[in-house]
């Protein structure tokens, strides 16, 4: 099936994201609260996570198994990526748009996180890990990248308790569409 991607960006651009049902029917969703990974010096993670870190025993890499990650993102027990949702990841990523960051452990793909770059923006769909602190790495030195590059915004689009660990914050939807607007002007690179 083919899909039409720039409307598909034009709805990411206009604060919406994807998401599959229980039965896997997939719709757009927007959310009156949007959830932020701070770009400034609120973002924070756990001193354990330094420690981690400073062993070096992951490496980064960007785009270096894409189709991995999204699989990994979706095996879970609930999952809103559908077989259709990761056609449509593959569609944005062979188009530009979409790009896995990942953490590796020697040739092991230890963890990653899947996200679409419009402008200065970093839209997270998902992450996820398959060795321990894989995906808080990833994290963290994608927060890294974002702040090297001028990004203006990392939208986590939800809230949950691992991302309050790094200090993710609220905002009500007028705060995001300014700051949304604000990045789409911009024009940002992750690689």
């Amino acid at each position: 099936m083919e899909y039409d991607i720039a409307a598909i960006v034009q709805g990411y651009a206009q604060g919406y994201f994807l998401m599959a049902d229980e039965d896997n029917v997939l719709g757009w969703y927007g959310s009156r609260d949007r959830t932020l990974i701070p770009l400034d010096d609120r973002f924070h993670y756990p001193k354990s996570l330094r420690r981690v870190l400073n062993q070096q025993r992951f490496t980064v890499a960007i785009n270096r198994d894409f189709p991995s990650v999204v699989e990994g993102c979706a095996n879970r027990e609930l999952t809103w990526i559908s077989p259709e949702l990761k056609e449509i990841y593959w569609e944005l990523y062979q188009a530009g748009w979409a790009y896995s960051f990942e953490t590796w452990q020697g040739d092991e793909l230890a963890g990653g996180i899947l996200g679409i770059v419009i402008g200065a923006a970093f839209i997270g769909e998902s992450m996820f890990y398959r060795i321990p602190e894989g995906s808080k790495v990833a994290m963290v030195k994608l927060v890294e990248r974002l702040r090297e590059r001028g990004f203006v915004m990392f939208d986590a689009q939800m809230m949950n308790p691992h991302l309050e660990r790094f200090g993710a914050y609220r905002v009500g939807d007028r705060e995001y569409q300014d700051l949304l607007h604000k990045a789409l002007q911009q024009k940002c690179s992750l690689i």
